[in-house]
């Protein structure tokens, strides 16, 4: 009987989901697919080299232990780059996708990884495209290459997926290790390094590990959230911190959140995470993103028209990740095509590859902030200067407005007959409080999640 390719993979991505955040889950299985298995091999589609190099180094053995608990002859997994509308070829009796060569994509086509310090080499500052969603961080990240361990330290970089965290964190460390070959430089992930601590327990070798992380220079640590409800874990590392610390050894972190938003995070550990300099990365604009586009094609002497570049850009507006995956799948087709594709053409790809956002209703949003705020609904429409009241409903506004286009007089009359002056006030209050307080940032980017279901 023939395998169900589709139905295997939706079976384990449904464990997968279980296990990951919605954010990476979204972030990094969208648009993939098995178009094939051979000798127990399973040969999974992704949309681009970025999704590949991440499923390759963080998820791989996650992933084909999901796919074993679906089916146990399953041994290893090869990913393909392919756009979604991708045609197959059997050669010599294999599968096989086709596409441009890898090397044609847009993406890395080899990570030559350094192995003594884990750190790519492409990832420099000089690749690491500023803008104004990112500048704060990138100037700091250029500080401590200048004073390590004195400057910024820890320093703390954190923002959603696919916004170039990792790439700026190592670029810091090749800056440090290429400006002074001496220096002692590791790059990992919160996962591997629980991973190690786990593996040194079982083999009774904790003493090496702790030598192992007590001797760098620079130790930078990504996705620091997944030492979330991890105690003893999190006691290591605190003391790890610590010893780097005290001999004024750099470290570096970055999450997908500040730390006081990371639960089950030890008080000592989130105070450390926050002795240094914070800051954030948020998603880039409109002109950014233009400019990304035009540095990747430039580097790749690719032809595509600034019209195309320009639609994509104003398109796709997550994360660089999903830009730089549209941006390989307009460039794929256009290669299949053999000829530039019309506007029309480019925005039936985008459409394919980019999931639309929940059309919401003022109903819907004005339920989802009283349970966010634990309030009734009826207590926002009142006549009230009740801290408690006020907030929330002030946010309800700004959120009709910003995100609903609501006019000012309709929310004013949804919220007890006031006047729109009142609503116009309130939106422009929550508007630049939000760009000071990042606590209450926090909460709207959070009730957007709930909304959108992101």
């Amino acid at each position: 009987m023939a395998l169900d390719y589709e139905k295997m993979w939706r079976d384990t991505l449904t464990e997968i989901e279980l296990n990951v955040s919605r954010a990476n889950f979204s972030t990094w299985f969208k648009n993939t697919s098995i178009s094939g298995m051979e000798n127990g091999k399973v040969l999974l589609n992704v949309p681009s080299n970025f999704v590949k190099e991440w499923l390759t180094n963080k998820y791989h053995k996650f992933i084909i232990k999901a796919l074993r608990n679906i089916n146990s002859t399953i041994r290893d997994v090869e990913y393909y780059i392919i756009s979604p509308s991708a045609s197959f070829v059997k050669e010599e009796g294999k599968i096989k996708p086709l596409q441009p060569a890898v090397e044609e994509q847009l993406g890395f086509s080899e990570f030559y990884i350094d192995k003594e310090a884990n750190l790519n080499p492409r990832y420099t500052f000089d690749s690491f495209i500023v803008g104004s969603f990112n500048e704060v961080a990138h100037a700091a990240a250029l500080a401590i290459t200048k004073n390590p361990g004195t400057a910024y330290n820890p320093l703390f970089i954190y923002g959603g997926a696919g916004l170039g965290k990792t790439h700026l964190l190592q670029a810091i460390g090749n800056k440090i290790k290429g400006t002074n070959h001496g220096n002692k430089v590791y790059y990992l992930t919160s996962e591997k390094f629980a991973t190690e601590f786990v593996s040194a327990m079982q083999n009774k070798d904790i003493n090496s590990f702790k030598e192992k992380y007590r001797k760098y220079n620079l130790l930078i640590v990504d996705d620091i959230q997944f030492f979330a409800n991890k105690l003893k874990i999190q006691e290591e590392f605190f003391h790890i911190f610590n010893t780097l610390y005290e001999r004024n050894n750099q470290i570096v972190f970055s999450s997908d959140k500040p730390p006081k938003y990371i639960t089950g995070l030890e008080e000592r550990l989130r105070s450390r995470f926050e002795g240094g300099m914070m800051v954030d990365i948020s998603p880039p604009e409109y002109e950014s993103r233009l400019a990304i586009l035009k540095a990747k094609v430039q580097a790749k002497n690719i032809p595509i028209s600034d019209e195309s570049l320009e639609l994509i850009a104003s398109i796709i507006q997550e994360n660089i990740r999903e830009l730089e995956g549209a941006l390989n799948s307009v460039v794929c087709q256009q290669k299949i095509k053999e000829g530039a594709m019309s506007l029309q053409e480019i925005k039936d790809i985008l459409k394919k590859n980019t999931k639309p956002l929940k059309t919401l209703t003022m109903t819907q949003v004005i339920k989802t902030i009283a349970e966010f705020y634990n309030i009734e609904e009826k207590n926002l429409f009142q006549k009230t200067r009740k801290k408690e009241i006020v907030k929330p409903r002030q946010i309800a506004m700004y959120l009709l407005r910003e995100d609903l286009n609501t006019s000012y007089p309709y929310i004013g009359q949804r919220f007890g007959q006031r006047d729109h002056t009142t609503v116009i006030h309130a939106y422009k209050k929550i508007n630049e409080i939000i760009k000071k307080d990042e606590r209450l940032n926090q909460e709207i980017i959070s009730i957007r999640n709930i909304l959108y279901e992101k």
